[in-house]
């Protein structure tokens, strides 16, 4: 054998040990005779929020079924659904926004779903796995889907509500917002356009909408889709700019820059609102609520379909999660309401009354938010007191 070729070949078996290295770093729990894995997002195990509830979820299934688990980080999501497939995992659940591999395989080569039928993938915040005409591309592949346009609505309500009523709500020692059409404008950051943040995006922005009708005002949608997701220094600088360009309130949909929007709101005496978990406690007082996105719910349901042998019933299908099922909603907003003044505590309990009334209507149909998760179109032009220049 030719020196060359066999130094290709070391060189070759050299880097799937590596990468076998990468992909088993992280994993909790002993040998894992069920096989279940999960692969987080770029934003990590340890994000606070998408990732850290899914796998709470998991601990929650080794506590209650007795199941161990994988957790894997890792930036290439093909190679790692492949390894984990050729290990012998039987549930593999992938949150990062990476599907063209898995449903309909690129460079010429068969799906990863069609290359281990055996398996069953889980997906997060989208549906790409049927055809034009709607019918199923793989049948060993689920997407969770979470109604946080409805969700996003609420928390949009909510900031109209929370801006006009300032000056009766709270202190201004504890707050500096900007008052009177200066201060009606309300920003959103993005880590990326992509439908996974969009639909939070579009549903907050029908909420301001909404509420803005309600109250015959005018607003303003600040939005920037191209925030990244791990940078908070780059939030905070973003942020900073809507806040001084008299935005009172900014809603982060990007991992940790949001931690950045919640500071600078801090600093600058305003409010953010977070997502994916409950963070209000991350700025008391700063954070005006978050947009839970509780992934721990699907994944429990999941693996406890496959411990009982009954993922054929679910293979395939696209779960949607409501406000009901307590995987989305907002937070209870018991932080926030430790800090409105005394004089404004009718007025937060008729804000909650509100918000209750929306949940209701939206529940009953009354009230129709774009999911665009669901490839549902988003009309601005039909948001009569809201500009949104950016979109």
């Amino acid at each position: 054998m030719k020196r060359s070729g066999f130094v290709k070949i070391i060189s070759t078996a050299v880097a799937a040990m590596l990468l076998m290295s990468l992909i088993f770093t992280g994993c909790s729990g002993n040998s894992d005779s069920l096989g279940v894995a999960l692969i987080t997002s770029a934003a990590g195990a340890n994000d606070k929020g998408y990732n850290e509830s899914a796998i709470k979820g998991l601990e929650k299934a080794k506590e209650e079924m007795g199941i161990n688990y994988k957790v894997v980080e890792s930036s290439d999501v093909p190679g790692s659904l492949t390894q984990l497939a050729e290990a012998g995992y039987k549930v593999i659940f992938s949150l990062e926004y990476n599907f063209d591999a898995l449903i309909k395989g690129v460079g010429g080569n068969k799906s990863i779903a069609e290359q281990y039928p055996d398996t069953t993938f889980v997906i997060f915040n989208d549906n790409p796995n049927v055809n034009e005409d709607g019918t199923v591309i793989n049948k060993n592949v689920i997407s969770v889907i979470f109604d946080v346009h409805e969700a996003s609505f609420l928390a949009g309500a909510l900031s109209t509500l929370v801006n006009e009523n300032a000056k009766t709500l709270f202190s201004d020692k504890d707050y500096n917002f900007t008052e009177g059409d200066k201060g009606r404008k309300i920003g959103f950051l993005g880590g990326t356009k992509s439908n996974g943040i969009t639909v939070f995006s579009y549903g907050f922005a029908e909420g301001i909408n909404y509420m803005a009708e309600q109250l015959n005002v005018k607003y303003t949608y600040l939005s920037d889709y191209n925030a990244g997701f791990s940078d908070p220094a780059a939030g905070s600088t973003k942020a900073n700019t809507y806040y001084q360009d008299g935005a009172n309130i900014v809603n982060a949909v990007a991992g940790a820059v949001g931690d950045g929007v919640d500071s600078k709101a801090k600093e600058v005496k305003k409010l953010s609102i977070e997502v994916d978990a409950n963070k209000d406690e991350n700025q008391p007082g700063h954070i005006l609520t978050s947009v839970l996105k509780n992934t721990e719910v699907p994944v429990l349901e999941i693996v406890g379909k496959y411990k009982d042998n009954k993922l054929s019933e679910i293979n395939g299908k696209a779960l949607s999660y409501n406000l009901a099922s307590g995987a989305t909603g907002i937070t209870d907003l018991s932080v926030m309401e430790s800090k409105i003044a005394p004089e404004g505590k009718d007025k937060w309990n008729e804000i909650k009354s509100q918000l209750d009334s929306i949940s209701k209507k939206i529940a009953d149909g009354e009230i129709k938010v774009t999911n665009a998760q669901a490839g549902e179109a988003f009309d601005k032009t039909k948001l009569k007191n809201l500009s949104m220049p950016n979109d």
